[in-house]
């Protein structure tokens, strides 16, 4: 059975989907964020107000973090901390593909120990505890065994493959895509690919519950240059993300460096 925070955000990430079908493909009010943060719509404010409220009183003792709520410093003095993405991939939302998802994590001194991924036009739900392994709609989850790195399946934007990110020669994999980040994450979790890759500095909430479920089915994940990341630091931001199956990111990370 779930551990008490996993259940309560197992929860809270369907009744996030409910909110998201009634938008889903039916116009929804949509703003420009400041600054070129991209597209924010009526589903993801509402998904966020749900969450802030459903989960802050749960666990009124645990802070917050969310891409749609203004960020705080009271988060940063507390042991255990909500970090949520309430619709990550808003533009593929928008143009009503099913691949988006709603990314949330509970995270206890830096580490993640409780995380969902749903994507619920695709009803897939992934979730994870720390030491208590990766799941996909229930069934355990396992990255994947392949070890040749020219045959790996990579995640990854194109601009992540430009000549000036790899000192040691560009990796020789398949590259794939997909907009969500959190997606992208549970995606190498389940072994469907062997690994994926941002190289620019990248929202905790973006990650924090794809990271543990990459790490629970097995997988190594860490920032770009092969450091651990911990999360609810004061800016929210990590410096990349590269998972992988252990030798692809052995492999990935040692052309990271200058031959």
């Amino acid at each position: 059975m779930p551990g008490r925070d996993l259940s309560l955000l197992i929860d809270a990430a369907r009744a996030a989907g409910d909110i998201a079908a009634r938008h889903w493909t039916r116009d929804p009010q949509i703003w420009d964020k400041p600054g070129g943060h991209g597209p924010v719509t009526e589903a993801d404010l509402e998904i966020d107000r749900m969450l802030r409220t459903e989960l802050t009183a749960a666990r009124p003792d645990y802070g917050w973090l969310s891409e749609e709520t203004e960020d705080s410093t009271a988060r940063l003095s507390r042991p255990s901390t909500f970090i949520v993405d309430p619709i990550d991939g808003t533009r593929s939302f928008i143009d009503g593909q099913k691949n988006f998802a709603h990314s949330l994590a509970v995270v206890k001194y830096g580490q993640v120990t409780a995380g969902v991924v749903y994507l619920p036009m695709l009803d897939r739900l992934y979730t994870a505890e720390r030491r208590q392994g990766a799941a996909l709609n229930g069934q355990p989850l396992a990255a994947s065994a392949l070890t040749e790195e020219n045959e790996s399946t990579v995640l990854a934007s194109r601009p992540n493959f430009s000549d000036s990110h790899w000192p040691g020669g560009v990796p020789p994999v398949q590259r794939s895509f997909r907009p969500s980040l959190a997606y992208r994450l549970a995606l190498v979790g389940e072994g469907r690919f062997d690994g994926m890759i941002t190289l620019r500095d990248s929202w905790e909430w973006d990650i924090a519950a794809g990271a543990l479920i990459v790490a629970e089915a097995g997988a190594i994940v860490t920032g770009r240059d092969g450091q651990p990341l911990a999360f609810n630091g004061p800016s929210a931001l990590l410096p990349g993300v590269i998972a992988a199956t252990r030798p692809l990111h052995a492999a990935l990370i040692a052309r990271r460096q200058p031959r």
